[in-house]
């Protein structure tokens, strides 16, 4: 196999598995199957969702010429991009990239706010060299070094479930204020990203606001989640967080929306999930939203909300809806952690 030097300007926070330097080594056989690394070089500038979270976490422009290391996955977004691997891919040929992760594949369905996303030649696949002096390299892929798929949910930690209605709903703040307000009341919390695409963000987010330790299925060696492996995935996360962060409780934020694609609903769906599901936090944009997260959760999966938070609890007319109409308790994580999380408290109590 044909090989060349390549000097990246940017690495992708989706290829931190796989501890890239800034000079790699990129060979012209392409693997096509989601979790493989690949340089690329960016084709053209943009003026709006024109970053890329980089391995430590900071956001960092992409301009015409950058060259790249991605990862190679899909997305189904509802307020972003939608991608899919190619079915074959060579040096020269265009990919694009599908989110701020650096996630990588050919777009089929963009999104008028954030514009055509950026096109990128495909300079090859980095090589990896997983034994010390071995002059042959294999193709990178992020399960190198990754937590385990569990087949067994070993974890007993009491969960708080946090979920949304879709993307943007505000999961990641009511998770971090809840994470922020249970340590300072002095429990040892974990937390963990379940489902999504590719992004630090959340988890560091997560680690700032307090998390002993904080995870997401990328540390599993999983671009974007589905279905199939949704729950092995998560399953291997609760058992290592569990093990290594000795947390006494484990808030689990439940990317993307109920009714999603990235397999919200088979989590939701699990005896072994359920069973450690302590509180039940659910995020919404407005009252319709919140209502029909009430019905869905209801009527699918036989859950009931402990707490909705979101923008529909951003001020008096929602909260005032939510809780006369659906009869649950509304706390807005923005405007009352202390009462987000007290409701959580009791939640906590009550399932012990």
């Amino acid at each position: 196999m044909r090989t060349r030097r390549v000097s990246l300007d940017r690495i992708a926070s989706s290829t931190r598995n796989a501890g890239l330097g800034k000079e790699v080594l990129v060979g012209e056989e392409i693997a096509c199957r989601e979790g493989y690394v690949l340089a690329v070089r960016i084709l053209f500038d943009k003026a709006v969702y024109n970053q890329v979270e980089s391995v430590d976490g900071r956001m960092v422009p992409l301009r015409k010429g950058d060259v790249l290391a991605g990862v190679l996955g899909s997305r189904r977004a509802l307020r972003g991009y939608a991608g899919e691997v190619p079915d074959r891919l060579a040096p020269g040929d265009v990919v694009n990239v599908l989110n701020l992760g650096g996630v990588l594949g050919r777009c089929t369905a963009a999104n008028p706010d954030l514009g055509r996303p950026f096109d990128a030649e495909v300079l090859g696949a980095v090589l990896a060299f997983p034994r010390i002096g071995h002059r042959v390299g294999v193709p990178a892929h992020i399960r190198a070094g990754a937590i385990p798929p569990g087949e067994a949910l070993r974890c007993r930690v009491p969960l708080v479930l946090v979920a949304g209605t879709c993307m943007n709903s505000g999961k990641t703040v009511a998770a971090s204020e809840i994470i922020r307000g249970l340590a300072r009341a002095g429990r040892r919390v974990g937390a963990v990203k379940l489902t999504g695409v590719s992004l630090r963000r959340d988890t560091l987010s997560m680690e700032d606001s307090g998390a002993v330790l904080a995870l997401s299925f990328t540390d599993a060696g999983v671009v974007s989640t589905r279905d199939e492996d949704v729950l092995p995935a998560a399953r291997g996360l609760l058992n290592h967080l569990a093990r290594e962060g000795k947390p006494d409780v484990i808030v689990a934020e439940l990317g993307d929306g109920i009714l999603g694609e990235y397999g919200v609903h088979v989590l939701l769906s699990d005896p072994g999930i359920r069973s450690l599901a302590a509180a039940l936090v659910v995020c919404a944009p407005d009252q319709v939203g919140a209502w029909g997260a009430w019905r869905v959760l209801e009527e699918r999966f036989g859950l009931r909300p402990d707490v909705i938070s979101g923008p529909a609890t951003d001020n008096e007319v929602g909260t005032s809806f939510i809780e006369k109409e659906l009869g649950i308790p509304a706390a807005n994580a923005r405007r009352n952690p202390e009462g987000l999380t007290a409701l959580v408290e009791e939640a906590l109590h009550g399932a012990v």
